[in-house]
C-alpha cells in the first residue's frame, strides 16, 4: 500500500508503503482527529515509525493494494 502525507507549508510530502490495509489507515487517523489527538502514528514495510503532528497535518493520500505490473505488455 503506497501511502503520501502531505504537510501544511511543506513543499514535500512522506512518501511510504505500507503493509496495513487502507480501512486500517484510514480509521487510525480519523480517529486521531475526531478523539483531538496531538498526532497519529503509521508504519511501513521495513519498521520504521512516522509520527505526524495533527496541527502541521494537511492530507493523506492511500494508493491502491494493486500490485503493479513489470514487463512488457503485447
Amino acid at each position: 500500500m503506497d501511502i503520501r502525507i502531505g504537510i501544511i507549508n511543506s513543499p514535500r510530502e512522506i512518501n511510504f508503503e505500507s503493509s496495513q490495509s487502507a480501512a486500517d489507515i484510514e480509521k487510525t487517523v480519523s480517529t486521531a482527529i475526531e478523539s483531538g489527538a496531538k498526532f497519529f502514528k503509521l508504519s511501513d514495510t521495513q519498521g520504521s515509525v512516522y509520527i505526524v503532528p495533527l496541527e502541521s497535518f494537511g492530507y493523506l493520500e492511500i494508493g491502491s493494494e494493486k500490485a503493479r505490473r513489470v514487463g512488457f505488455v503485447a
